[in-house]
Order: structure tokens, then sequence, then C-alpha cells
């Protein structure tokens, strides 16, 4: 019986942020990813390693530890451990803490660039970010809505570029550099984007006008997925607010004083 409420209480403070102690849990948590991914960007810079890398190494350690820790404690304190350690943040956290771990197998001079590759994997630290943003949730539900829709719109683009970098080969051809299809595809699109490196540029009047018309093109482009997006925001946003946020159950616009489903009373909007 004491394990049992040990794990509920564990569960309540690690996997909830709506009590007073799972909010301190995380701000110490997000305080800790913070401070673990600046000790690793210090790291990388040539001085700071020079003449502190005994104290970002120790640092890092101590990280590495407190995640583990933490990392231990999810799965302990999870109704279905196995769920938890395959789902997608407990995979994070899992990277936030092998790394290190990783290094410690490589011994010798020639594997120094190998571990320094398996340490900077560290930084997937910033991933368990996400679970400290609850708007993220609108953005991922507008992004999930808006896929068809956008994927329609990027074969639209492919099909675009493909048929105007044809036309620059043939317009052009080998003497402006445009050597191929492929590197007029390629010049579409770096044009299309409005990125434009100069690499490649049409030196005919009939292939500047074929550009001058991609260019135009599009400016009109770029509007379209972000509107398409901002609808779907839009809509994400509305839906949320008549959610409940204890279950995430859908209450009647809004005007529910108390969920039909886990019966918590609702603050109006």
């Amino acid at each position: 019986m004491k394990t049992s409420a040990l794990k509920k209480k564990l569960y309540t403070i690690i996997f909830q942020s709506d009590t007073k102690a799972g909010r301190r849990f995380d701000l110490v948590l997000l305080l800790l990813i913070i401070l673990s991914i600046l000790s690793v960007c210090l790291e990388s810079m040539t001085a700071f390693r020079r003449n502190y890398y005994t104290y970002i190494h120790w640092a890092e350690w101590v990280f590495t530890i407190l995640f583990t820790l933490e990392y231990l404690l999810r799965i302990y304190a999870h109704p279905k451990p196995l769920a938890y350690i395959f789902s997608f943040y407990g995979l994070i956290d899992f990277l936030a803490c092998a790394p290190t771990y990783l290094s410690l197998f490589f011994f010798g001079a020639q594997y120094l660039i190998v571990v320094r590759s398996l340490r900077l994997l560290r930084v997937f630290r910033i991933l368990k970010l996400n679970r400290f943003i609850t708007e993220g949730n609108i953005l991922r539900n507008a992004l999930i809505a808006s896929t068809h829709k956008i994927t329609v719109f990027l074969i639209s683009v492919l099909s675009l570029v493909t048929i105007i970098g044809t036309l620059m080969y043939l317009i052009e051809g080998n003497a402006s550099g445009f050597t191929s299809i492929p590197k007029s595809i390629y010049w579409a699109i770096v044009t299309i984007t409005t990125v434009g490196y100069g690499d490649l540029s049409p030196q005919s009047p009939l292939g500047q006008f074929l550009a001058s018309i991609l260019m135009i093109i599009g400016y009109g482009i770029i509007a379209v997925p972000t509107g398409i997006v901002s609808v779907e925001m839009a809509k994400a946003t509305d839906e949320a607010k008549y959610k409940c946020p204890f279950c995430h159950s859908p209450l009647q616009n809004g005007k529910a004083n108390f969920c039909s489903n886990c019966g918590q009373a609702q603050e109006k909007k």
C-alpha cells in the first residue's frame, strides 16, 4: 500500500503540472535543461573549452546523473512503464542521458571525434522543453490539420519548378551554366523561394523574362502555406477554448460550469 501511494504521489508530481509540487518540479527541470544546453554550447567554443573544460565536464556529469534519476523515477512512477519508455517523451528523456554514458565506451585518441559526435547529441535535451509548452498542442493540431492541403500545395510547387527548370534548360543551355535539368530545377527553387544565391542567372532576354515571372509567382506562393496554417491555428485555438483543461473533453461552447466527463469545475473565459 505504501509503495502504491508513493508511486501515485510521484506520478502526480512528475507527470502532472496542475499541482504546486508539479509546477515546482517542472520549473527545476526546465532550469536544468536550459543550463545543460548552455554547457553544450559553451563546450563547443574553443576558448571556454580550453580554460574551463574541467568545470564543464563535471557539470555535464551532474546534469546527466540528475536526468538519469528523473528518467528512472518516471519509469518507476508510470502505471505503464513500457508505454512511457517507447513514447515520444520517453525516447527524448533517454536521449538526454545516453550520449554521456556512451562516450565512456570509446577509448584512444583515434576515437575522440566519435566521442565528440556522441556528446553533441546532448542537444536533444532541448526537445524536453516541449512538455512545458501547452500552446504547442494548438500548433501541432494546426499542422496536422494542414498536412493534406500543404502536401497538395508542395506537389503543385514541385511541378511548377520542374516545368520552369526544364524550359530554362532549353532556353539558356550550357552557355549560361544551366548544364542539366536538375541544376535548372535547383535554380528555379532558389528563385521561387526568393533566396537568390546568384550562382546561376539567365542571360538571354527570354530567360530573364521567364525568371521575372517566376520571381513574381514566388511572392504569392510564400503566402499560401502561411494562410493555410493560420486558418487552422485559429480553428484549433477556438476548439481549445471549449475543451476541459483537465481531461480535454469537449465542453458546451464554454457555458458548462463542470465537465461532464471528469466533473472538474470550469473557469469562465
